[in-house]
């Protein structure tokens, strides 16, 4: 077991469920559940495999984390700087939101959530955190990941050893504690497969398509950085790197040649497509899927947004971490939680028959950072 030091200041106990409330009625003669026409059955089918759970549990998951959504965007600029960010509990019935101000506890009660006070604001968190982005490069080599936990209100400093972590918590000068560090056995890499296959190609690499965008007129992709720098030509569908970023970001966008059509799709399980609906960034604990030419469909769950990764070409910053498997020659695949676009695939550990980790590059970040558009159905 990974060992991790919680900072995590007293909280206010209250519960509120994020699930639909039943009448009586309903209570005492339960009525079968179907999916909502909205969730595609992709969706369905990937969660009940991924998560264990029942069609009903996935159609009543989603339709809480759409709420918890809403209501973490509305608190975090309710809130303003006493924000501490917030969690899903395991089965998404109930959205935490935390705070340095114990006085804002009613606010977030009354919008259906559960307020724990903290010591430090999400704000707070951000700043140690790019205190160990800035670390020199020869310390941030003994560390493997961190990231923003706002479950324990700490950054959270992973490496091989404890020893290793401490050492880049000491070359980032940074508050001790307001950090916890462990060892893990993870070794991200990333998900570049020198060999032949579907999706699209740099050469004779392979990587996945992201999201469909547009730029004015000109249609594309959003992919991973490490996939291929600007000017680099692409082959199914053919296209050109307009622009990349890795290491720092692991972001890019192709904008393909003409006869190509970005469409509002993800390749969901079995192949069914998956209708992107817009890119609202999924809390903490909620559902996600994943898209990728070499393992295809596969689920987990967001554990952590914020997240520095270092690969052995660079350390990577501002990634999502999942529970979501991927191997070699998914990168730059879709990450969506629901029918909301979250991010493209950038590395991780383990694989699809053991399980792991993977890590995925915000879209939002690249469509602000190129002026792209979402393309959405």
């Amino acid at each position: 077991m990974l060992s991790k030091r919680c900072a995590l200041a007293g909280g206010i106990i209250l519960a509120v469920s994020l699930a639909t409330p039943l009448s009586p009625a309903a209570a005492a003669e339960p009525a079968p559940q179907s999916a909502s026409p909205s969730v595609p059955p992709a969706v369905i089918d990937a969660m009940e495999r991924d998560l264990g759970l029942s069609e009903a549990q996935v159609v009543t998951r989603l339709a809480n984390e759409e709420r918890a959504a809403a209501t973490e965007s509305a608190l975090s600029s309710q809130l303003g700087g006493s924000y501490g960010g917030a969690w899903l509990n395991a089965d998404a019935t109930k959205l935490n939101v935390a705070t340095t101000d114990a006085a804002a506890a009613p606010a977030i009660s009354a919008r259906g959530a559960q307020p724990v006070v903290v010591q430090r604001s999400l704000a707070d968190l951000d700043a140690v955190k790019q205190k160990l982005d800035q670390a020199p490069r020869k310390a941030q080599g003994s560390a493997t990941l961190w990231y923003v936990d706002v479950t324990t209100n700490t950054v959270s400093v992973q490496a091989p050893t404890v020893e290793a972590a401490e050492a880049l918590v000491a070359a980032a000068g940074v508050d001790r504690g307001a950090v916890s560090v462990a060892a893990t056995a993870e070794q991200p890499k990333l998900y570049i497969n020198i060999i032949g296959g579907s999706a699209y190609y740099i050469g004779s690499s392979r990587c996945s398509v992201g999201f469909p965008v547009t730029r004015g007129s000109v249609q594309g992709f959003t992919t991973a950085g490490h996939c291929g720098r600007a000017g680099n030509r692409t082959s199914n569908p053919s296209g050109t790197f307009q622009g990349s970023s890795f290491p720092g970001n692991d972001y890019a966008w192709v904008a393909a040649d003409s006869g190509n059509t970005a469409t509002p799709y993800v390749r969901g399980s079995g192949g069914a497509l998956v209708t992107v609906r817009g890119s609202t960034q999924a809390s903490v604990g909620a559902s996600i899927c994943r898209s990728g030419s070499t393992t295809g469909w596969r689920c987990g769950t967001i554990q952590q947004h914020n997240a520095s990764v270092r690969y052995a070409q660079g350390t990577v910053s501002g990634l999502t971490r999942t529970s979501a498997c991927a191997e070699p020659g998914d990168s730059g695949g879709s990450f969506i939680s629901g029918n909301q676009a979250q991010g493209m695939t950038s590395g991780g550990s383990g694989n699809c028959s053991i399980g792991g980790t993977t890590y995925h590059q915000p879209v939002n970040e690249a469509l602000s950072a190129y002026g792209l558009t979402l393309r959405t159905g």
